[in-house]
């Protein structure tokens, strides 16, 4: 009998990967990693898991990686846990006749101005938008909605690019650096100019068509927007929570959703909440961790089952507070020291610490999650007393970025 392989197309820096990885290889399945890059991803080495060099951009050449890995295994899922390739996965799983999302769904959900307008048409509640192309578009379309506004691309995750434009200098400046070469464009450039909505902001995981959980989100200092803290559940009144669930559930029909995970983001003002935006796939590090230590729900585990035809169970067997705090660099440099990681990770509560650098790791912020250098979990009964064990954790760890010389030096 051919042993059963899971496909995954890349993996991922920060630990969702690797969680997949040992999800599969939990349920008896044998992980098989295809990836521009393989080497990128240092835990393939450390565990030992079967890696392939292949473009993962081209669908052809996909296709015959597959055909050929099925001569060897029997092939019994695809998926990954990356939003660029989860519409690939999709057509590879329509291709080889497995359980996957819409790839046109995920597609359409991609395009920021398309999902709006889904959206929008359909009634759910979302910032006032525009589309734009150039810098002229720009300006007369953040005049109309009234500064300030969020300028970003159309289309992109982890906040790449996207900022807060509180004047017309700052709004001159963003529209330069999108377009002037250094930001990277995986399509022509498209940005969309959003009324900026304030309010407390949250998260939403759904399955299928089932909430799972609602978190509270929290940012550093604008004009960029770098989580920096993650709280499950989010402390909700029911009338809130009600409202939250609603308005989430009701983006999946206009979106094509409904198939696996689906993650929305709201910011809940004076007028109830607001859907800032709809990923179409699972959340990233650290909610999975997030869920399964606060519900008992492993949305990894359940999301592979799914996606091998498996029946999959939601039921919550916890309620807890678990809480995540990032580490961000404070400026420019190269790693020089990172120390009391271990000290943080053996404390009392804290269920994962994770640094993303070492020492001699240089260091250029971009305003976004790379700025990351880490994160902190930590969980209990009582949101005090997590909160409590992750700042006491948090405050242990200590780090140097040695400045890089002046421009001449």
């Amino acid at each position: 009998m051919a042993t059963k392989a899971l496909i995954m197309l890349e993996g991922n820096m920060t630990g969702t990967g690797l969680l997949y990885v040992q999800a599969a290889q939990a349920l008896g399945l044998h992980p098989i990693i295809l990836s521009a890059d393989p080497t990128q991803y240092k835990y393939l080495a450390a565990e030992e898991i079967e890696s392939i060099c292949v473009d993962t951009r081209d669908f052809d050449e996909l296709t015959r990686e597959c055909s050929r890995l099925h001569e060897t295994y029997e092939i019994v899922g695809i998926t990954c846990a990356r939003e660029a390739f989860y519409a690939t996965v999709g057509k590879l799983c329509r291709y080889f006749n497995l359980p996957g999302p819409d790839a046109a769904s995920i597609e359409r959900c991609c395009d920021k101005f398309a999902q709006r307008e889904l959206l929008a048409a359909a009634g759910v509640p979302v910032p006032a938008y525009r589309v734009a192309a150039n810098a002229t578009d720009v300006e007369a379309y953040a005049a109309e909605i009234g500064l300030p506004v969020i300028l970003k691309p159309a289309a992109g995750s982890g906040s790449k690019g996207v900022r807060l434009c509180r004047n017309v200098d700052e709004l001159s400046e963003h529209t330069t650096f999108l377009l002037g070469g250094k930001h990277i464009w995986q399509s022509p450039p498209r940005m969309l100019v959003e009324e900026f909505v304030e309010g407390p902001y949250y998260c939403v995981d759904i399955m299928g068509n089932e909430v799972i959980g609602i978190a509270a989100a929290e940012f550093g200092r604008p004009p960029h927007f770098i989580f920096s803290e993650f709280t499950f559940p989010a402390q909700l009144s029911e009338d809130e929570q009600e409202r939250i669930t609603n308005v989430a559930l009701s983006c999946l029909r206009p979106l094509g959703l409904g198939w696996g995970p689906t993650n929305v983001e709201f910011r809940w003002t004076k007028l109830g909440p607001v859907v800032i935006e709809v990923n179409p796939r699972l959340s990233g590090t650290p909610d999975p961790q997030l869920i399964h230590l606060a519900y008992g729900v492993d949305l990894i585990t359940e999301h592979i089952k799914l996606v091998i035809g498996e029946e999959w169970n939601l039921h919550r067997r916890l309620s807890h507070t678990a809480a995540a705090r990032f580490l961000v660099a404070e400026r420019d440099g190269t790693v020089a020291w990172v120390s009391g990681a271990t000290q943080a990770a053996a404390a009392s509560g804290i269920s994962e610490v994770r640094l993303y650098v070492e020492p001699h790791t240089p260091i250029v912020r971009k305003g976004d999650d790379r700025d990351w250098i880490g994160h902190v979990i930590a969980a209990s009964p009582s949101l005090a007393r997590t909160k409590e064990m992750l700042q006491r954790a948090a405050d242990l760890i200590t780090w140097s970025i040695t400045p890089h010389p002046p421009t001449g030096e």
